[in-house]
């Protein structure tokens, strides 16, 4: 069944949304442009320079020829084309997701970082874990466990004799549950607010997630260590190594650590006799990482080399010996400056926590959406919803059927077969019972509610609105231009013809000079260049600039002084080549090569003023449009509002 639409005049709820007091500066055939929209593009345009009534006025001006054009757009409909229409949907589908994040959380989630990590904590850990679906039986029986561990710990039982008696973690019979030190983003973000609420020495209550009870122990603090990136080479334990294999395999990786003592390239004996599937063929590269994430010797023992390049003895592990080099060291940000946000902001985004924002997102869609579910039983719902999927022909139940509404969003409401569709299509996550199709529910409505947002958002984001109608009437004003200006001015030759008759006075040659110019990618580029033509046949420079590729560039014609590049700037003379000219931005380096001079100004024949002809005829045909729409349309400037600005 078709998403069905409330009645509501088009722009109507935008409009109440940003308050129907909003300022008009001026109307352009009774539509309004107001004065925030005024500063918005004025603001975006301005140099830098102070604004003054003056300037305003002047921008003013342009702004209503901007708007009469884009009005005259509209009324040839030429925002109905296929491409107008597609190129707008392509931008908007681009832009809206960077308007689909609650940015207040966000920040609050990146500071929080910051702060976490600017310490490592040492941790031990009891778990009591719970059954993927557990009963109050299992649930019972896991918090008693739990809490009989954590009043022993609080009595002053040793933590780790309590882990090997309690936990339920497979590693706490050898490590008595020491996790070692960890950092921001080394635990799930519930149990990482856990362990950074508790002060040294101080141990946590018994904490339920999905996966059971934990208790935590914070054992101590540090400085953070920030992150590391280095290579390993590892000589592997076989499976159910004996005693002569692990002796093995520490020959091995003494002979590999001689080898290294005397220069051995480390890549070249990684690659050649790692037994890390991952990172052999990286020359042993693992990924950058801070600590909590490996073996807490490997970690430790990594952490200690104390310069780039530096190589470890041999490591022993569970996993066989590890040779660790050192490829760079980055301590965590001492500042909140730009690139730490940046980097900070793209680890919260990959980071499961990034589901507080999006929760907060949420709540902020569904209350300005004005969200409503409808008064049905949800019991009702389940029992409908469980009978339609095994009987596909029910199409209505206890007071239910298809078309009954289930919950509205704005100027939407969304109907039982909709939720039914939902449901069928993700029949594999159903697995029975009320609280099941209750989750399952939440979030049908969650992504109907985010669906909702992102096509409606210019009217719930004043930003988002701006941007979709500058871009589409940036479209329009393009199309319209090109139709009513730029395709005439370029193709109607008597016109232009007439127009340099009429304006000959206007086109002259200032100092010039005929030459042939290059630009280079670089300075060597540019050297070789000029060495060639020096020796070369000056007739052949086209072939030297085409076997150059994209590392030149090349042109001929007659120049004005002022387009000549020439670093020392005084004045050209024929047969010579210009100084090299370098462009800041790039390194490119241009010259020229002057083949005639003419020192005296002299007027441009039809042929050499045809640029300057064409820009002008545009402009003259352009002056001409506006006077007609400003016939056309009815042009009224608020000037109250106006002296506000």
């Amino acid at each position: 069944m078709p998403v069905k639409t409330l009645f509501l005049i088009p722009g109507l709820f935008f409009l109440l949304l940003s308050g129907v007091s909003a300022q008009t500066l001026f109307t352009v055939d009774h539509n309004p442009v107001s004065k925030e929209e005024f500063l918005k593009a004025y603001n975006k345009n301005n140099t830098g320079q102070k604004p003054t009534s003056a300037s305003y006025r002047d921008y003013l001006e342009l702004y209503i020829r901007y708007k009469l054009k884009v009005r005259a757009a509209y009324d040839a409909q030429l925002d109905t084309l296929p491409g107008q229409r597609m190129e707008l949907q392509n931008f908007r589908s681009q832009v809206a997701e960077s308007y689909l994040k609650d940015e207040t959380s966000l920040d609050r989630l990146v500071k929080e970082a910051y702060q976490r990590g600017q310490k490592d904590m040492h941790l031990s850990h009891i778990l009591i874990t719970l059954p993927k679906s557990p009963s109050p039986v299992d649930t019972a029986r896991a918090y008693e466990k739990a809490m009989s561990a954590y009043t022993a710990l609080k009595k002053g039982r040793k933590f780790a004799e309590m882990a090997m008696l309690f936990s339920e973690d497979p590693s706490a019979k050898s490590n008595g549950g020491s996790l070692g030190y960890v950092t921001v983003f080394t635990l799930p973000y519930q149990l990482e607010s856990l362990a950074w609420s508790l002060a040294p020495g101080q141990i946590s209550k018994p904490y339920r997630t999905k996966g059971g009870y934990h208790i935590f122990r914070n054992d101590g603090e540090r400085r953070s260590l920030g992150r590391v990136k280095v290579a390993q080479i590892l000589v592997a334990f076989p499976p159910s190594p004996t005693a002569a294999m692990k002796v093995d395999a520490r020959h091995r990786a003494d002979s590999l650590y001689a080898l290294l003592r005397q220069g051995t390239d480390f890549a070249t004996l990684a690659r050649n006799n790692s037994g890390d599937n991952l990172s052999y063929q990286q020359g042993g590269e693992l990924p950058e990482f801070g600590v909590g994430r490996y073996d807490s010797a490997f970690e430790a023992t990594a952490f200690a080399l104390d310069r780039d390049g530096a190589i470890s003895k041999p490591l022993q592990s569970e996993f066989g010996y590890h040779i660790i080099k050192r490829l760079g060291r980055k301590p965590f940000p001492a500042e909140m400056n730009e690139p730490a946000t940046a980097q900070l902001k793209q680890q919260v985004l990959n980071d499961p926590r990034i589901e507080v924002s999006r929760k907060a997102l949420l709540d902020r869609i569904m209350q300005q959406t004005d969200f409503h579910r409808a008064d049905i039983s949800e019991l009702d719902l389940w029992a409908f919803t469980d009978s339609s999927l095994k009987n596909m022909g029910l199409s209505s139940f206890r007071g239910l059927s298809w078309p009954t509404t289930v919950f509205t969003f704005g100027r939407q409401f969304y109907s039982v077969k909709e939720w039914l569709d939902y449901a069928r299509a993700a029949r594999g996550q159903r697995v029975g019972g009320a609280q099941a199709d209750k989750e399952l529910f939440d979030r049908f409505v969650e992504r109907t509610a985010q669906d909702y947002y992102r096509n409606h958002l210019e009217d719930y984001n004043k930003d988002f609105a701006f941007q979709l109608m500058e871009f589409r009437e940036g479209n329009l004003l393009f199309e319209v231009m090109q139709r009513k200006i730029w395709d005439k001015a370029s193709t109607d030759s008597a016109g232009l013809r007439k127009y340099y008759d009429a304006h000959k006075d206007k086109y002259w040659w200032e100092q010039s000079a005929e030459a042939l110019l290059f630009t280079c990618n670089n300075a060597r580029t540019a050297e070789d260049l000029k060495a060639r033509l020096q020796t070369h046949p000056l007739s052949t420079w086209r072939q030297m600039t085409d076997s150059s590729g994209a590392a030149v560039q090349a042109d001929s014609g007659r120049y004005e002084f002022a387009q000549i590049p020439n670093s020392s700037k005084t004045a050209p003379e024929p047969g010579t080549f210009t100084p090299f000219s370098t462009n800041p931005t790039d390194n490119s380096v241009s010259f020229g090569y002057i083949l005639n001079v003419y020192r005296q100004r002299a007027p441009r024949d039809f042929r050499d003023a045809r640029g300057f002809v064409i820009n002008d005829y545009q402009a003259f045909l352009e002056d001409q449009w506006i006077a007609e729409l400003k016939k056309k349309y009815a042009i009224k400037i608020e000037e109250s509002v106006f002296k506000t600005l």
